[in-house]
Formats: structure tokens, sequence, C-alpha cells
């Protein structure tokens, strides 16, 4: 991926594309390796933390979604292919990670790296091991109905189970069983909507429409409001009820003095869509 990621990236030879919308409001992130179904190779996953870390830190960014080139793969999980030429070329059988894992190896794009934005996956085929994790990831997930997940890690005897907590609070217990211990289990879109890990499920044609008419209805949410929202879902899961009141109320205190604490009132009384600038 170009280190400028404040221009659209649309060179083939990225494995990472960003592109921007409404002023720069929106990003889409594509993960661009379409001829190995879009798998976690050629540091592809270095790259896609980078472009996290980016959108984190823009303030003028509001939503993020994620998605694979192709209507093939969303993304396959670990080069496999990659990780076995690793291991032939250290010539000792050792397991080690693929190179394409990044420095974060696992990551947890909200606890891990502190992203309190949202973000939206765009599931436009197979999301596999280290694709469901991606996918998982992401906030809320809208899926092509040809898309199908699943988790494979011990089909090879790989390691997965790093990222495999939060599954729970997604989905069924014995769903996340299912997927995690029998590694030939593959879900279709209609099974993951009807368990609740998918929001929405639509023709592959329609897919990115509706991701981003999600994207476009968070710009008239207020951000520090919504990522107070977040942050409060995600670390509350593991908090007692009495710490997670505390901890709300006083992460909302940085709602005061702001200008769109002043602008949302006005906006609703005014019958208008709010213009919030996270001031």
């Amino acid at each position: 991926m170009s280190k400028e990621l404040g221009r659209n990236l649309k060179q083939d030879g990225d494995v990472v594309l960003i592109d921007k919308h409404a002023d720069g409001k929106i990003w889409v992130l594509t993960m661009n390796r379409p001829h190995r179904m879009n798998a976690l190779g050629d540091g592809m996953a270095g790259a896609m933390t980078e472009a996290f870390e980016a959108y984190r830190d823009d303030r003028n960014a509001r939503v993020m979604v994620v998605t694979g080139a192709g209507d093939k793969a969303f993304c396959a999980g670990a080069d496999l292919i990659e990780t076995s030429e690793s291991h032939e070329e250290a010539g000792d059988g050792k397991a080690k990670p693929s190179r394409g894992m990044g420095r974060l190896g696992f990551f947890n794009m909200a606890e891990s790296l502190n992203l309190w934005k949202p973000t939206i996956a765009a599931i436009n085929g197979f999301a596999i091991a280290g694709g469901f994790m991606v996918a998982m990831q992401c906030d809320i997930r809208i899926m092509a109905e040809h898309a199908k997940v699943g988790i494979a890690e011990t089909r090879w005897n790989m390691p997965g189970a790093a990222w495999m907590a939060p599954l729970t609070r997604q989905m069924p217990l014995g769903c996340a069983l299912e997927l995690t211990m029998w590694g030939d289990t593959k879900y279709d879109a209609q099974r993951c909507y009807d368990i609740g890990w998918a929001q929405a499920v639509v023709p592959k044609g329609k897919l990115m429409e509706t991701a981003m008419a999600y994207a476009d209805r968070m710009l008239d949410m207020g951000p520090r409001s919504v990522s107070n929202n977040k942050e409060m879902v995600y670390r509350g899961a593991y908090m007692d009820p009495r710490d997670s009141q505390r901890f709300g109320s006083a992460l909302e205190k940085n709602l005061q003095g702001m200008t769109d604490s002043i602008e949302g009132p006005l906006a609703f009384s005014e019958k208008r869509r709010p213009n919030f600038k996270n001031s």
C-alpha cells in the first residue's frame, strides 16, 4: 500500500486500496489480492493496520467500509501458501506467523487499536479464518447472498484461538463452537443473518450500495456520541454492571461544552439534518 493515505489508491500493485467519499468522511478499504482470494499475504495485514490507524487519527473521517476485491472472496485468511513457503525456508517445521499478518498479529480493531469509530464489513464472498476475524472485528456486517463464512484453523492445525473470544458476544455458544472446532463448517449468508451475526443480506449487486447507505446514515450521527457508545458496548461486556455504569457516565463527560451538543438539539427543533463537526 502506498504510504500516501491522503489520496485515493488505485494502483494494481497495492494490496490495500483506500477510497474516500463525502469529502473524506467515508472511507472504503478494499483488500486487493483477488488472485489469492484476498488472503492476508504480501504484507496486507500490516497495510490494513496502518490504514485503520490513519482512519482512527483523521479527525475528518467518520465511518469506514471494509470489503474485498472481486465477488469471490472477502478474505480467505492467512495465505497458507506463503506460510508453507516460510516454513520451508526456515527448515525447522516450526509454526511461524505468515509474513502478511502484520506487526500486531491477530489485531483487534477496537481495543487493540483504540479504534472507536464505526466500521462496516461488506462481505462480498468467502470470509474464512483470518478473513472471518476481520469481518468479526467490524461493528456490523452486510453480506452478499452468495457469501459464506467459516473458521478453518483446526482443519489445518493453525493458530487462531487468540482472536476467538469475542465470538460469543456475536452469536450463540453452540454456533461459535461449531465454527471454531469443526473447521470444515461453513455458514451461508442467511444462516449468519438468522443467528444475528450479519445485520443484512442483499443481492451481490446491491452489497456496496447497502453498505454505503449505512455509512451515509452515520454522517447524521454525533461522532463523539457514536464513539462513546461503541467503546461502552465493547468494554462493558467485561465489566460488572455497576462499574460499567460509572465508566459510561465518566466517558460521556466528553460531550459537555461541545458545539455538536448544541447543534444536535437545534437541528431536531428546526427539523433539518445536523451539521456535526466533532467539536
